[in-house]
């Protein structure tokens, strides 16, 4: 029994040894979707706010592009060198900028990535990681399985529909909303299995209203319900439905992409509201209509139909009244330019806030698969910890040559925190040997594996700025 467990455990760690990679991203993007997830969904809140007087359109976009951040931040990162790049540019833009008379000299040192704080660098142990990847890949496998099922339910719901007799009101009602929404032909039929009108279908849209629907609804909410409906194949929601669920597939576990796609519903069917009110008798007629489709609506048991798109999709009709009865005043070009801006702005340092801040596992090979303990780790220098560091002095001879740029260093740290050995990897020679001057007193916390501290290699970014 223990010779089977051995081998079991042989076999599982040559798995993830041939798998480090691949198990290390996903790691990686299921620790930082955790928070980053929630963090796009505030900020987007936020933005969808400020936009909403705007009306439904800019606010579904809105959280159409929180949906997709929120799909793709966990997936990247910006090292310390990206942003001290992106830094130096702000600073030069800043001093130029800025009213410095002509004979007065600034001078700016920018430490680069060696200064960071010790991003979140996780130390798991092989099982735990491993129960992480199967519950992840269990999660996939339930919410693609949950895609597949819904999509077999709407090609069921298409076979088992039953076609409508057309009469002359309803001929004359399709007919007009054709024309009006330039569609050449729709299909329309009743079925058992949905308890409101909804659509279905990719290239050929298919209205499915409930059993018995058309003898209990008068001709003007009938005609409300086409109008919403044709307005949801117009935009081709059904298709976008499915595309967002594609998207969403990596993070379908996290609740605060479901509250992302519940707004997402909720902004697509105001939208309707508004096409289908302006294509028929108006917003107060229509919203009277909403309402009694709800009460009427209401009798029925509800049905959950996966990926069909209906009147009732979301469940906000009394935000979806108040948005039809609504006066919606248009904003002066000032404050539209400056709800943009500060959009902007937001999206904007979420981004890069998600990226900078990005917390990551980071295991040698040689902690897992090894015995024997390395006599040294080659470590990122946003890994590692300064407690003091000496700021380097800008030499005179390149301040008055005007000589900027980054000295690169390769750095040896022995297991005290002390840098040990150092040489120039690349720079202007006139800052060599003030960026090695500085950086060879600096004091690091001693890097530990398996909680022994080890001598660790890395390179240190020094750039020099200088003000116009």
């Amino acid at each position: 029994m223990t010779l089977f467990t051995s081998l079991q455990f042989a076999s599982l760690q040559s798995f993830l040894s041939q798998s480090m990679p691949l198990r290390t991203w996903v790691t990686d993007f299921l620790l930082n979707s955790i928070w980053q997830v929630p963090l796009v969904f505030a900020a987007a809140w936020l933005a969808a706010r400020l936009v909403r007087s705007s009306g439904p359109q800019v606010e579904h976009r809105v959280w159409t592009i929180a949906l997709v951040l929120q799909t793709v931040l966990p997936m990247c990162s910006i090292d310390r060198n990206g942003l001290a790049v992106l830094w130096q540019w702000l600073s030069a833009f800043l001093a130029w900028s800025s009213e410095v008379p002509a004979h007065s000299e600034t001078v700016r040192v920018l430490i680069g990535p060696a200064t960071a704080n010790s991003n979140g660098v996780l130390h798991l142990p092989t099982g735990i990681l491993f129960a992480i990847l199967i519950l992840y890949a269990g999660s996939l496998v339930y919410f693609c399985g949950r895609l597949a099922w819904g999509l077999w339910r709407a090609a069921a719901l298409r076979r088992d529909a039953q076609p409508v007799t057309v009469t002359t009101a309803l001929a004359d009602q399709y007919e007009h909303l054709h024309r009006l929404f330039d569609f050449k032909h729709t299909q329309i039929a009743t079925s058992k299995l949905v308890s409101g009108p909804v659509t279905i279908g990719l290239r050929n849209p298919l209205l499915l209203l409930p059993h018995g629907f058309l003898q209990r609804i008068n001709d003007a909410d009938l005609e409300a319900v086409l109008a919403h409906e044709f307005a949801h194949m117009q935009r081709r929601d059904f298709a976008k439905n499915l595309l967002y669920e594609c998207i969403s597939l990596p993070l379908a576990y996290h609740p605060a992409l479901w509250l992302t796609r519940s707004r997402l519903a909720e902004t697509r069917e105001m939208i309707c509201d508004d096409i289908a009110a302006n294509a028929v008798s108006g917003h107060t007629r229509y919203a009277h209509s909403l309402l009694r489709l709800a009460a009427l609506l209401s009798e029925r048991p509800t049905i959950k139909t996966l990926h069909a798109i209906g009147i009732f999709d979301a469940n906000i009709l009394e935000r979806r009244v108040m948005n039809l009865t609504r006066k919606n005043l248009p904003l002066p070009a000032m404050r539209k330019l400056l709800v943009a801006f500060t959009c902007s702005t937001v999206a904007l340092a979420t981004g890069l806030s998600a990226m900078a801040l990005r917390v990551s596992f980071s295991q040698p090979t040689a902690i897992e698969m090894q015995q024997d303990k390395p006599k040294r780790l080659n470590v990122k220098s946003d890994q590692l910890t300064i407690l003091t560091h000496t700021q380097p002095v800008y030499p005179q001879e390149a301040k008055e040559k005007r000589i900027q740029g980054e000295v690169l260093l390769d750095a040896v740290i022995n297991t005290k925190g002390e840098v040990e050995l150092l040489r120039v990897k690349s720079g202007p020679k006139e800052l060599e040997r003030s960026a090695l001057d500085a950086v060879r007193t600096w004091r690091y916390q001693p890097y530990l594996l398996n909680g022994d501290p080890i001598e660790v290699q890395t390179t240190i970014t020094v750039i020099y700025t200088l003000s116009k």
